[in-house]
């Protein structure tokens, strides 16, 4: 239970009440995470203080980078494994920043609550605060109400919110702002977005508008109407297409993977380049809230303007992925960033399959595009590494791994399992994106792990209980392959056919041929898509072949007709750009 009292610009004065169950036994010690700008006054339990250190983390650690203190508490006796403890924080100080009138956040500045990392948990908060801000937080608005100010010497009156989580969420947040309100429905669900009629105070300005070449034009006496100076960035204009593009991907995302985990969604402007997606609360980098012609003034290129249209789906899924199911260590942390990122991308593709294929080669680039330091991003390791991948060494190799491999690897898991479905039922394969094996997969992830964190391991394992023959690697079945190969590996190795031959039978052609793998690590084994061409319009499915180091043979039936052999042509395997 939290009670907080938010007085903008910056502070916040909290006393939370904290109820957890021990898990080891004869126990005095425990540890938490506290925002460093926050000065912890107090610890009670059973009615009484305890002792308390509030240590700053050490620099280049993990809990540093992301602005948190070491809270270590002593209790006076120990207690005993499964033994439920309550204990009260008391503490206060600076952690809100304001990045521009009416636009406040915390962002980097550490949690705001004592927390021990993701864990799943009830939520009951309230928040005090002052009249004309308005505050989003995850869970269900019980009640908002103003009430005259009991906490200053003056009239001013106050609000009172009361947040309570529907369900066990893996954290929570808030956000204060002065906004303008856009609200649309996805489905039941109401989703709302809340922005500025302004940006933070360091975005980019567009540049200036070169001078008229039309001689003697004076550009100050230019009518209203051939003004050529671009508005101001307001993100409040766009804020309705940011509401009804959300909506949209709830759609789709409820379709494919279940109900909408929660009662309602609000989209939250937010400084900077960043995004995050929380239980029922997205905060959306003021980008997100750009026109494509206001990203075009900034000179985006063409395809980052096409990631950044994608950030509402990408946050949206995150309410599934990460949020409803989330990970169980930083090990595991890449599948909710590259399974929101694809999904986002699955919605992308029905609509612009070209736009789709731009952005994979971009994150197929993104891995051998040398950094300032002259090293390659794919090489700062495998995407099990997860915040690990951040340092100096690699300043790329978080973003090209985490999200560009982690979606390359559920793009290639999603079309071994669709390419399977329709060798084996031609006739019945899935007409629709719901009925894909892949899709099948996710909602039993959904249904079976809801409300609890798991394991890279846990994830693949449900993909591999429905894994046909042709995906069964030396007859098992089992993903372990793919994890050893794919997850836990960084190659990406150079595909090649060699010594393809054909020999005609009565009804169809035999081709046997070799696949080499070039570039590539020790137990490498990769799933390729081998297709035969009959005409240049006309090309069909033979099958996959489990190309296992360097050398791997393979025979294949081919139709009548066949006189050439395709590698992966729909590019379904992240390979080498070069």
């Amino acid at each position: 239970m939290i009670d907080a009292h938010v007085s903008p610009p910056k502070e916040l004065n909290a006393t939370v009440t904290l109820r957890l169950q021990v898990t080891e036994p004869q126990t005095r010690f425990l540890a938490f995470e506290l925002s460093r700008y926050l000065k912890l006054q107090s610890v009670t339990w059973k009615g009484k203080p305890v002792e308390f250190i509030q240590n700053p983390a050490i620099e280049g650690t993990r809990i540093a980078r992301s602005g948190n203190d070491r809270i270590a508490v002593v209790l006076p006796e120990p207690v005993q494994r499964e033994q439920e403890v309550s204990l009260t924080f008391v503490y206060g100080g600076e952690v809100l920043a304001e990045a521009g009138r009416g636009l406040l956040y915390v962002g980097a500045r550490g949690t705001w609550y004592p927390n021990r990392g993701i864990s799943m948990s009830n939520f009951d908060i309230t928040f005090h605060y002052p009249q004309g801000w308005t505050l989003l937080a995850t869970g269900r608005p019980q009640t908002a109400t103003p009430i005259p100010g009991a906490h200053s010497q003056s009239s001013t009156t106050e609000q009172v919110s009361h947040w309570k989580s529907e369900r066990p969420i893996p954290i929570a947040g808030f956000d204060l702002g002065k906004y303008v309100e856009a609200a649309t429905q996805a489905g039941n669900v109401p989703v709302e977005a809340y922005a500025t009629t302004g940006v933070e105070r360091d975005f980019p300005s567009p540049p200036s508008p070169a001078l008229s070449p039309v001689p003697h034009l004076d550009q100050r006496r230019l009518a209203p109407s051939l003004a050529i100076e671009p508005l101001p960035p307001s993100p409040a204009r766009n804020a309705m297409v940011v509401a009804e593009t959300t909506a949209q991907a709830i759609g789709y995302y409820s379709d494919w993977f279940g109900p909408f985990p929660y009662g309602q969604l609000a989209l939250v402007q937010f400084p900077g380049t960043e995004s995050q997606g929380w239980p029922g609360l997205v905060f959306l980098s003021s980008y997100a809230f750009l026109t494509s012609e206001e990203r075009r003034e900034l000179h985006m290129n063409a395809t980052q303007e096409l990631i950044d249209q994608l950030v509402p789906a990408h946050e949206a899924a995150h309410q599934w992925w990460g949020d409803l199911v989330t990970w169980s260590t930083y090990h595991d942390q890449w599948f909710s960033e590259g399974l929101a990122n694809y999904c986002a991308l699955m919605i992308l593709e029905k609509k612009d399959p070209a736009a789709f294929q731009q952005i994979m080669e971009s994150y197929r680039l993104a891995l051998v595009t040398k950094d300032k330091n002259g090293n390659l991003p794919k090489d700062a390791g495998p995407v099990t590494m997860g915040v690990r991948l951040l340092s100096s060494h690699s300043p790329e190799g978080y973003e090209a791994i985490s999200y560009g491999r982690g979606t390359w690897l559920f793009h290639m898991l999603r079309s071994m399992m669709r390419d399977a479905a329709t060798l084996n039922a031609p006739t019945n394969s899935p007409r629709t994106l719901q009925e894909e094996p892949f899709v099948r997969s996710l909602r039993k992830v959904r249904e079976r792990y809801q409300g609890k964190a798991i394991t890279t391991r846990e994830l693949l394992n449900v993909f591999a209980e429905d894994l046909p023959p042709s995906l069964r690697y030396e007859g098992k079945s089992s993903l372990d392959w793919f994890v050893d190969s794919w997850v836990n590996g960084t190659s990406l190795p150079k595909l090649e056919l060699q010594s393809v031959k054909f020999s005609s039978r009565a009804n169809a052609v035999i081709v046997t041929g070799v696949i080499r793998q070039k570039d590539l690590a020790d137990n490498l084994v990769t799933s390729v898509p081998i297709y035969a061409v009959k005409s240049e319009k006309n090309s069909v499915l033979l099958g996959r072949v489990f190309a296992d180091g360097p050398e791997t043979p393979f025979r294949f039936s081919a139709p009548p007709g066949t006189h050439r052999l395709l590698l992966d042509p729909n590019k379904t395997v992240l390979t080498s750009p070069k």
